[in-house]
């Protein structure tokens, strides 16, 4: 296993940007310090060629441009908060009202659009990337300056680990995740994938997706993926297609901490996904409370990697993180991170 580095691009001030590829024997990926974006996953065929799975660019320039969030570490707060603001400790904060009237992964100024520190990680195990930033007081409208930082790690076994710290010297509300789009073929729609989910609830919404505070039961509806299922079996009868939060085995409504994790030690297994042509699978295990399903619903035209045109249900994100819009709903888990606290969120992507 190696770690190597190259030039992926220059910002207009001069500042270069750098691509970071951890490989095994199996696999690889490549992420960048811009925007902690990863850009590519690999997975070796049973014919001995390879397909990258994320949805992308091929150029520091595609990922510069675009606002799809592909493969992005989305925070301060990922999905969305309603009405754009929140009240915490008797002070109302507003935000950005980036997505009508809410706020949507951050607001208009985003992780992703920003520079961060990156060290190399080899150990005899496992490879990667750590990054690192401080969020300042007042970013996005938050309160807080927070130091986080996001390690990309793969070990020998296709286990890309997404490791996720903060401490704050305030109270703040804290969500991050990563923004990938996945598509196990490499091309056309994924409504031919399997998904097999432990989750026998999903979050109700509203018509403009913030949280009723309301938790349904997935038995008997299009939103049962309890047992194996393909992704485009009753997508139609979900509008325009899934773009919901599963509720994981890690949430507890006894224990009002578990929107942050604070120990990274026990995982569970939220989901298997299956292409049944190339035969690749991904399992996801996470100490989360939730995951965003979200099938890809607003991909129209768009030109990405190689010059393809990516359009509605070619992909699929599985966004690992607390509930939307939790800073609004007292009846949710809380996901505010206070000062000596150490969040410690951690999703792993299993590959074959």
């Amino acid at each position: 296993m190696k770690v190597t580095k190259q030039k992926f691009g220059v910002l207009s001030d001069g500042t270069k940007v750098n691509l970071y590829t951890v490989k095994n024997d199996f696999m690889s990926f490549s992420c960048t310090d811009y925007g902690c974006t990863l850009t590519s996953i690999v997975l070796k065929n049973k014919d001995g060629s390879k397909t990258d799975v994320l949805l992308g660019y091929s150029s520091f320039e595609g990922f510069l441009n675009s606002n799809y969030s592909f493969g992005a570490l989305v925070g301060r707060f990922a999905n969305r908060i309603g009405k754009a603001s929140f009240t915490l400790n008797g002070k109302k904060y507003e935000l950005d009202k980036n997505d009508g009237p809410n706020t949507l992964h951050g607001g208009f100024v985003r992780y992703e659009k920003v520079m961060w520190k990156a060290k190399v990680i080899e150990e005899d195990n496992y490879c990667g990337v750590k990054f690192s930033r401080l969020s300042p007081n007042g970013e996005q409208g938050f309160p807080g300056n927070v130091k986080l930082t996001v390690s990309y790690l793969l070990d020998k076994n296709n286990n890309l680990t997404c490791f996720y710290t903060a401490e704050t010297d305030q109270a703040t509300p804290i969500n991050l995740t990563n923004h990938a789009y996945f598509n196990l073929a490499g091309n056309g729609s994924v409504e031919n994938h399997t998904i097999q989910m432990n989750s026998n609830k999903y979050l109700e919404v509203s018509p403009k997706l913030i949280p009723t505070g309301n938790l349904l039961d997935v038995e008997g509806t299009a939103f049962d993926f309890t047992k194996e299922k393909k992704i485009g079996k009753d997508i139609k009868d979900v509008g325009v297609g899934y773009d919901h939060c599963y509720v994981t085995e890690m949430y507890d409504p006894e224990n009002p901490q578990c929107g942050i994790p604070l120990d990274d030690k026990d995982l569970v297994e939220f989901c298997i996904v299956k292409e049944p042509e190339s035969g690749h699978e991904m399992e996801v295990f996470t100490n989360m409370e939730g995951c965003q399903f979200y099938s890809g619903n607003y991909i129209k035209g768009i030109i990405g990697k190689n010059g393809r045109v990516y359009n509605n249900h070619e992909a699929f994100c599985l966004e690992t993180q607390c509930f939307p819009d939790t800073p609004n709903q007292k009846g949710f888990p809380t996901c505010v991170l206070e000062p000596g606290q150490k969040m410690k969120a951690k999703t792993i992507y299993s590959f074959k």
